[in-house]
């Protein structure tokens, strides 16, 4: 992993020119309206419903921004230190079942746009993703997709398995021709909320459903959620230098999406967090080791 600069330092900026000063009179106009609006009200009756709505309304105007933490008098760990602490968590446990998992905090709008991607990181973390594919199922697509790894393909068998609860798989594609029936089906609210709707920006409504399997099988998603991006970047057995090099090509994955948004949604990088499955965070200062961390290879395999 680079040293500080590179993993924490790079952070996405966006020039603040007159847009800023225009967001903040709007910003301003905007909260004065609510408390015309509670003044409006006042001595009258509100329902409940309408009066928690207003009130969040408010705090979200007031507060419009994830509240930040000042990290120069927090712990900070080098990777090393981190997986050396994290490891002790983790005594016992078959070294292929708990991940590494990273979570990015972001200095981001409450009510902007997200970021929202998939990776196919350096280093393969989970190996075993179930794809669903959903395409007529005598065609040449259907063919191709089941030799390339798909484990589910079809449509109305598919729609009644998928209604019925029964969403034994990761990721889902959808061929073009498929999406008038899966409209009518009304899959939307129940793919949905569990975020394996096809989308197009996503890449996952494709012509060739066999080269977006093969693109998944070994990737990861990865969706902003209150502010903080998570994902698993590892493996209990692997080394420093791989879970560095996954660290990396995520947060260079990140900035990109981040930047691709800096119009709309100024994001910066604030903090990056690493966890694993049964062990707390530990804040990652941006150095891969320091001259007490343990030597590399007594931080991999069982």
């Amino acid at each position: 992993m680079a040293t500080g600069p590179s993993f924490l330092n790079a952070i996405i900026r966006t020039p603040r020119s007159a847009s800023l000063s225009k967001s903040c009179s709007r910003q301003l106009s905007t909260t004065s309206s609510l408390f015309a609006k509670l003044a409006k009200f006042k001595g009258k009756t509100m329902s409940k419903g309408k009066a928690t709505k207003l009130k969040a309304k408010l705090q979200r105007r007031k507060h419009p921004g994830y509240k930040q933490y000042d990290l120069k008098d927090a712990e900070q760990f080098t990777l090393c230190d981190a997986m050396r602490y994290i490891r002790a968590f983790e005594v016992g446990r078959p070294p292929s079942i708990p991940k590494y998992e990273c979570h990015v905090k972001l200095k981001t709008k409450r009510d902007g746009a997200v970021v929202r991607n998939q990776i196919r990181l350096p280093h393969l973390v989970k190996t075993d993703i179930k794809i669903c594919v959903i395409c007529p199922p005598d065609s040449p697509a259907a063919t191709q997709a089941r030799e390339a790894g798909a484990t589910t393909v079809g449509e109305d068998e598919v729609f009644e398995l998928i209604k019925s609860g029964k969403i034994d798989f990761d990721r889902c594609i959808a061929h073009p021709d498929s999406l008038p029936k899966m409209q009518r089906a009304g899959l939307a609210k129940i793919l949905g909320p569990r975020g394996l709707m096809p989308n197009t920006k996503l890449g996952t409504i494709v012509e060739s459903p066999a080269g977006a399997v093969k693109g998944m099988l070994g990737g990861s998603m990865y969706r902003e959620r209150q502010g903080v991006v998570r994902m698993a970047v590892g493996q209990l057995r692997f080394t420093p230098e791989q879970l560095r090099d996954n660290i990396k090509a995520f947060l260079d994955k990140m900035k990109k999406d981040a930047a691709a948004l800096s119009d709309t949604t100024p994001k910066e990088i604030s903090e990056v967090v690493l966890s694993s499955t049964n062990s707390p965070g530990f804040s990652l200062n941006g150095e891969f080791r320091s001259e007490n961390s343990p030597p590399t290879k007594a931080l991999s395999g069982s």
